[in-house]
């Protein structure tokens, strides 16, 4: 029988009375509870869950015990079929024995190592993947932008090559006073800077496989993080065409082994680099240099689930605003030096779902507002956010009557900060109303001090985004922002010791989601419908559903 740890034990904060986060004058506002938030931690990041990889028993443990506290708050269920869950089929990818990577030139080879060299695997459901002599190819950024006028291809045929990509944006690392400045928001990582539209790409290109250069400037974290999870099994939304939409292999290239291949080809990496940061780059052959990549993997068709929750509305039922918080961490995968191989995932993201059931629970317990809210748990963001593109694709509610979507990803434990960093400062006016309630209790919001790392396109509200969900991201856990901030990407991040222990408090992440609740009844009670800021990527797919709008 799944685990479950009630709360209902802990004491519940008296309601206040005031107006912080409500216009009414003498309203009551609930109190978020820093010690149940910090309970709610310890719970989902213990051992017990064995790291809550989706698919695992720990998923069964950790969906449970939140549907559990959804419905001990009497939220009702909303998801498939009166269900507490969504279903979200997907296929799960396991290494079967070790990876062979050999490049070939001028009658030498060249032997990369798996993990250390170079991190690949395969979202196709085959059992093995065998690439011989491949010819490759660098395409730069791999990035076709005809709206910023870019196109890193130029019509030069990838069909049955592997390519090799630079990680991030044609702007990053650009002088100021270069022509292309700007052209991809400065150091700022759009879309086509993140490694997940880069292997889109590659399979829309017909590429056989795809390899993205690390360098840890670009890509916002070092090899390691990359190193230590990629031993977890691999997941993907199960797909139509896969062939059409997954390359053969894809992954990693360390940087150096990257420059190696090049150099075997008489061609030097920074020079290639500095090509590709012009709008003039074509695709450049490593004549004379071919890789073969040979590895097994076992494949499963599985489901994963989102947890989904749901107060009705009184008024315009119809109308709805989302919270969201992703329950799943790495699950168990490559052990530290201590031996430790459970990725407890306590910051990241026992944390969020802390502040999401604690905003189900302020909601539960005051009256319904007019319009509906829906709360979810979002499953396998790890993986690619793929229980969010699943439901992007497949919505419980009319997205077009979504007013918007308030993501929690990564609170930090501890006081409160005197700044909010909000991820896509901005890109909505949602943050016009979080930032005057800050001001009230004397806090600032500010943009995301580390905008190379292109963190809005790597949570949860993003597939939701695309499909012009307008999103609302306060962050703390891998900003950059604060010291805390800076320690915890570099010692804990998507590492075993991202777990709880006895010293934690979260007075300042209850601060932050006592600023979201304003926020969200804002919403709720109201008739505001939050835009895009005008000439946004994602304000005319918004548009486009104005009329269903009231």
């Amino acid at each position: 029988m799944p685990l479950r740890f009630p709360l209902a034990a802990l004491s519940i904060s008296a309601l206040l009375m005031g107006c912080t986060a409500m216009d009414a004058p003498g309203a009551a506002v609930a109190k978020v509870d820093p010690v149940r938030m910090n309970e709610t931690v310890r719970v989902l990041s213990g051992d017990e869950f064995e790291g809550r990889g989706p698919t695992t028993p720990g998923e069964e443990r950790a969906v449970s015990w939140i549907a559990g506290q959804f419905k001990a708050m009497g939220l009702e269920p909303a998801g498939d079929n009166g269900t507490w869950y969504q279903i979200v089929p997907i296929n799960r990818f396991v290494h079967d024995g070790p990876a062979v990577i050999t490049a070939s030139a001028g009658g030498q080879t060249m032997t990369f190592a798996r993990g250390t060299d170079v991190i690949v695997g395969s979202h196709r459901p085959v059992p093995r993947i065998t690439l011989t002599d491949t010819p490759l190819v660098f395409v730069g950024y791999g990035v076709t932008a005809p709206e910023r006028g870019w196109d890193d291809f130029k019509g030069v045929d990838v069909r049955g090559k592997i390519v090799l990509m630079l990680v991030n944006d044609p702007d990053f690392e650009v002088a100021a006073d270069s022509p292309t400045a700007g052209k991809f928001d400065g150091n700022g990582m759009t879309y086509y800077g993140r490694w997940v539209y880069k292997f889109e790409e590659a399979a829309r290109r017909g590429a056989a496989g795809v390899l993205v250069i690390h360098e840890t400037a670009g890509a916002g974290y070092p090899w390691t993080t990359l190193q230590n999870s990629s031993t977890a099994p691999g997941l993907d939304i199960v797909r139509a065409n896969v062939e059409a939409e997954r390359v053969q292999a894809q992954g990693w290239i360390q940087q150096p082994a990257a420059a190696k291949l090049m150099q075997a080809a008489g061609l030097d990496f920074a020079t290639l680099k500095a090509s590709a940061q012009k709008a003039d780059f074509r695709p450049v052959d490593l004549t004379g240099v071919t890789l073969s990549l040979n590895f097994g993997q076992t494949y499963q068709r599985l489901t994963t689930r989102n947890v989904v929750a749901r107060l009705t509305g009184t008024t315009h039922p119809d109308e709805t605003v989302m919270y969201g918080a992703h329950w799943d961490a790495f699950g168990r995968a490559t052990p530290n030096a201590a031996g430790d191989d459970i990725y407890n995932g306590a910051v990241d993201n026992a944390s969020g779902v802390a502040g999401l059931l604690e905003l189900a629970r302020l909601f539960a317990e005051a009256p319904r507002t007019g319009r509906s809210q829906v709360f979810v748990s979002w499953a396998a963001e790890e993986a690619g956010l793929l229980g969010a593109y699943y439901y992007a694709a497949h919505p419980l509610v009319p997205l077009e009557k979504t007013v918007a979507n308030i993501n929690i990803d990564s609170l930090l434990p501890g006081p409160a900060e005197p700044e909010i960093v909000v991820i896509g400062y901005g890109k909505t006016d949602l943050q016009d109303r979080l930032e005057r309630d800050a001001k009230a209790v004397g806090r600032k919001l500010i943009a995301d001090p580390a905008p190379q790392v292109g963190a809005f396109y790597r949570s949860d509200h993003f597939p939701l985004a695309k499909m012009g969900v307008p999103a609302l991201f306060p962050a703390a856990g891998f900003t950059g922002a604060s010291e805390r901030s800076r320690v915890f990407v570099r010692d804990r991040y998507h590492q075993p010791t991202d777990a709880w222990d006895t010293t934690w408090s979260m007075e300042g992440a209850a601060e932050d989601v006592q600023l979201l609740y304003g926020v969200g009844r804002w919403l709720a009670d109201g008739r505001n419908w939050p835009k895009w800021t005008a000439g946004n990527e994602f304000e005319a797919v918004r548009e486009a559903s104005k009329a269903q709008r009231k």
